[in-house]
């Protein structure tokens, strides 16, 4: 599998594709005006602590306050507990918020969700802070290392050397080992540690300094950042659009990621980047609610406040041989697709799949291993329940940035983010009551509709009856002109 990054840099925006086989995956955008918060650590103070809801709104110095819930705060480590499993058990419990938080206090946080919506920033007690193959827990005494590293010697040696470099260094920060990890040297691991070290002790400085709510510690931009992430996968070519930051990514690698057996090239070509490589196109289509798949079939897409459906239907697939086969062809190509959709759209929360219900049992387990298979690629951690009693597939995909519809979409302002607007024939039936309702409030001598093309239309042609009916019965002669700035809701009875 080959696979790329590309970067798009304009004044106003970032933007990070990833290719496999020529294929986007992955997209993420980061606009100047609304940059991600996310991993960013606070100085905050405690604004309003809420006993019912077990949380305390935090003021970190942004327009909104943000939300902490109790089981976001940091509880005592076992090994300081000598084990007892009775403390360690009552430790475990997540602690009343009003007997830890009281109003004015400050306290030490980071960000695990952008403010999504009307609502603030997530934040957590649980500091982390990762570079290229660790992530420091400074709160934590445990030695984690990736699940996606499966070879049980590597593992062993992994958790070896960082056993005995804590020891160098005479520390006992928690440390989980990264996926980027596999295979290191000792004295690479040693200086991602060091590195790692050294942020904190700033991090603990500048929070000691300061009295005020404020930044101490920003994560990376996001081209950086996705260097530090997303370049675990086996990429060839990183392709990026901007001399000046070919020559900023050039200098990181070779600071941070000197090991990194990756060409970065400068793309000084004058047809944009993506629309070379069809990203823009498939940026296009992932915004729509319809997804084609190459059988005939189709999925359908619904994101909303409380959750993600997605429906999969059999389209124009025929099959050759049965409805069973042909329902459970289907099934698992659209399993396949569904994981590329939720990376590529960031679709988070709880997601319901409702594949094309199916008779044999050992269909229904092949297509839910195609869909963990699928999803074995995505970095959000994802849970797969099993197909309940009425045939769904519920899972969960964490969320902590926006999704790329929200980032790039609005609400219609014609629908109000409803999906529909009233026909045409509604809205001749509301101006027949705005007539009546006028006629009877007001003296008229006559009457000015002013509505859309469309609505105006149906009053001459299929409505001109009923028009011609209402006219006689108020006495009132009335007059019909077309707006074109009207969308097809709107619509005005004028008293002339």
């Amino acid at each position: 599998m080959s696979a790329e990054l590309l970067i798009n840099i304009t004044p106003q925006e970032c933007r990070v594709a990833l290719l496999e086989n020529g294929i986007l995956q992955e997209v993420q955008i980061e606009r100047l005006s609304r940059r991600g918060i996310v991993g960013n650590i606070y100085k905050g103070k405690v604004s309003r602590v809420l006993p019912g809801m077990e949380a305390a709104f935090i003021d970190i110095g942004l327009d909104k306050s943000a939300f902490l819930h109790a089981s976001d705060l940091s509880l005592p480590n076992a090994e300081e507990l000598n084990g007892d499993a009775e403390l360690v058990a009552e430790a475990r419990k997540p602690p009343q918020i009003a007997d830890v938080l009281h109003e004015g206090k400050g306290l030490l946080v980071q960000v695990i969700k952008d403010p999504l919506g009307t609502k603030g920033a997530r934040l957590t007690t649980y500091v982390t802070v990762p570079s290229r193959f660790l992530v420091l827990m400074p709160d934590n005494q445990t030695i984690g290392v990736s699940g996606k590293i499966d070879t049980p010697s590597e593992r062993d040696r992994l958790r070896e050397m960082i056993a005995k470099l804590r020891e160098e260094f005479g520390d006992e920060f928690g440390y989980i080992v990264r996926t980027a990890a596999e295979g290191i040297t000792e004295e690479t691991l040693r200086r991602d540690m060091k590195f790692l070290r050294n942020i904190w002790f700033m991090i603990q400085e500048t929070s000691a300094a300061s009295e005020k709510a404020k930044l101490v510690y920003s994560d990376l931009p996001l081209v950086q950042r996705a260097l530090r992430d997303m370049v675990g996968e086996p990429i060839e070519r990183i392709l990026v659009d901007s001399r000046t930051t070919a020559n900023t990514v050039q200098e990181f690698c070779s600071k941070y990621i000197p090991d990194l057996p990756v060409s970065i090239d400068h793309y000084p070509g004058e047809r944009p980047i993506f629309d070379l490589h069809g990203v823009e196109e498939e940026i296009q289509k992932s915004l729509q609610r319809k997804v084609p798949l190459k059988s005939g079939g189709y999925l359908i897409v619904d994101q909303t406040e409380a959750m993600t459906t997605i429906d999969v239907n059999t389209g124009g697939f025929v099959g050759s041989r049965n409805l069973e086969e042909t329902i459970f062809r289907t099934n698992m190509e659209a399993a396949q697709a569904i994981a590329r959709q939720l990376r590529l759209r960031n679709l988070g929360g709880i997601i319901i799949l409702d594949f094309i219900d199916m008779l044999e049992q050992e269909h229904k387990k092949q297509v839910m291993r195609t869909l963990e298979r699928a999803l074995e690629k995505d970095y959000a951690k994802t849970y797969i329940c099993d197909v309940s009693p009425l045939g769904l597939v519920e899972m969960t995909r964490k969320r902590t940035r926006e999704s790329l519809e929200h980032v790039l979409c609005g609400s219609c302002p014609t629908c109000k983010g409803r999906g529909y607007v009233k026909t045409p024939e509604t809205v001749c039936y509301e101006i027949f009551r705005e007539i009546l309702r006028a006629v009877r409030q007001f003296d008229a001598q006559g009457l000015l509709v002013l509505a859309s093309q469309d609505v105006i239309d149906m009053l001459v042609d299929e409505e001109s009856d009923s028009l011609a009916e209402l006219q006689e019965f108020v006495n009132i002669p009335t007059r019909l002109q077309v707006e074109a700035l009207y969308t097809q809701e709107q619509f005005d009875v004028v008293l002339l």
